[in-house]
């Protein structure tokens, strides 16, 4: 998670938030630094960020603006939406009230990690 000023665009920490996936562990050999492809809603179409995924090794998968619905996104795209509904769980996070953002991402770790621990626990 990466915490932003209010009313910012989410493309803008696009390429911050990529860089900061940690390496994924279980397998043989070297543990992998990036992610295969990159799910994204139209609001990501803009062939810059298109071309700085690209560039990254990673293949971008980003709903192009002006065509029907039906690419499939959506399903994965769920997902995304669900945690944003698991972490309105927790009252304090559906409005921003504290003045201090380390305040602020200090909940927004803690309930993950109480989300996590739920899911983990079943």
């Amino acid at each position: 998670m990466s915490l932003t000023g209010g009313n910012r665009n989410d493309v803008t920490q696009l390429m911050p938030l990529l860089e900061a996936v940690p390496p994924v562990r279980g397998r043989v050999g070297r543990p992998r630094r990036r992610p295969g492809r990159l799910l994204a809603d139209r609001g990501y179409d803009h062939d810059k960020y298109r071309r700085l995924v690209w560039a990254k090794g990673i293949k971008p998968v980003i709903a192009r603006r002006g065509t029907p619905h039906g690419s499939g996104l959506g399903v994965h795209r769920y997902v995304v939406e669900r945690t944003i509904g698991l972490l309105h769980w927790f009252r304090r996070l559906r409005i921003r009230w504290e003045i201090r953002d380390d305040i602020h991402e200090a909940f927004l770790t803690l309930a993950a990690a109480i989300i996590c621990w739920r899911r983990l626990v079943r």
